[in-house]
């Protein structure tokens, strides 16, 4: 299963990139325009610009050179920085990457833990409050979250700053605790649904029910038996969250003014930075990818009754 996933991978990359290229080459506005970023745009210098960035070949022959450098990972410069491509990329990544992985951090331990407690305590008022939460969660949107969160604890108590990355593994946890919080919340509340929808139906189950018969200590008929008999709805949701944090945090990045791949992608599009836009693509796609492939294999360890070959 593993080799015939990591096959298709270039495949999948590959139509992705078709269609991003092309879509790229479609969108409004002039790619020369961007190119000459402000100098005069006479015939000499617009003929240069095509020569130079291969503008004036077809579309087709266009794609092929530049997939063919995109193979050795070489995606050209920035237009609007002159940078080259993976070094902008790598810069910014380093950012939401760890953002990424602390929201998610927070999603897994927050919502599973509270999605358990929900479900041990049914039909209680502490149940009632936490699903009541979670459909708050889930209907606030990030960046009205992190605005929110901006102006008490930043503003308002200062017990966090305003924006920055900071410097240290300590300062950089400080620095990123409301962004990480803004982009959990919502994310929580559905793992928070999802796990307690799935532990009341595990501990309605047989199974449960002949262990905690035999005497078993509720630690362990939660966790041995009910917990990873449910895990596997959270297993799922988890995979589609992080994909979205590792890719998706546009909004909350733009709103912290933290220079990750979310503001760079809105900053491509805005200067029409096709090579970044294009690689940026790529990446993203890259990760959505690798992060199920990794959630499938989750599936295996946490339920060895799960077969990728076919039932016979």
């Amino acid at each position: 299963m593993i080799a015939r996933r990591l096959a298709g991978l270039p495949f999948m990359l590959v139509a992705i990139s078709i269609v991003v290229f092309s879509l790229t080459a479609m969108a409004p506005g002039s790619t020369e325009a961007a190119l000459l970023a402000g100098r005069p745009t006479t015939p000499e210098n617009l003929a240069s610009i095509r020569e130079a960035y291969n503008l004036d070949e077809p579309l087709v022959v266009q794609y092929f050179l530049w997939a063919g450098d995109a193979v050795t990972l070489d995606f050209g410069r920035s237009l609007r920085t002159k940078e080259p491509v993976t070094e902008v990329l790598a810069e910014r990544a380093m950012v939401t990457g760890f953002l990424g992985i602390y929201a998610f951090v927070i999603t897994v331990v927050g919502g599973i833990g509270l999605g358990i407690l929900a479900a041990l305590v049914k039909g209680t008022v502490f149940d009632r409050g936490i699903v009541g939460t979670t459909v708050l969660g889930i209907s606030a949107p990030a960046f009205a979250t992190g605005l929110l969160l901006l102006y008490v604890f930043a503003v308002a108590l200062n017990w966090f700053p305003v924006f920055g990355v900071g410097e240290g593994f300590l300062d950089q946890v400080w620095h990123f605790t409301l962004p990480a919080v803004a982009l959990a919340l919502t994310s929580m509340a559905l793992m928070v649904k999802l796990t307690r929808t799935s532990m009341i139906d595990a501990l309605q189950q047989d199974y449960v029910v002949f262990a905690r018969s035999r005497g078993l200590p509720p630690s362990r008929v939660i966790s041995r038996y009910a917990f990873r008999n449910a895990l596997i709805p959270s297993l799922t949701a988890g995979g589609l969250i992080l994909g979205y944090m590792l890719t998706g945090a546009v909004l909350v990045e733009v709103t912290f003014a933290l220079p990750g791949l979310g503001t760079l992608l809105v900053e491509s599009v805005r200067y029409k930075d096709i090579p970044v836009l294009q690689a940026l693509v790529i990446l993203i796609a890259t990760m959505v990818i690798l992060v199920n492939l990794g959630v499938d294999l989750l599936y295996k360890s946490v339920d060895p009754r799960i077969r990728y070959d076919g039932i016979s």
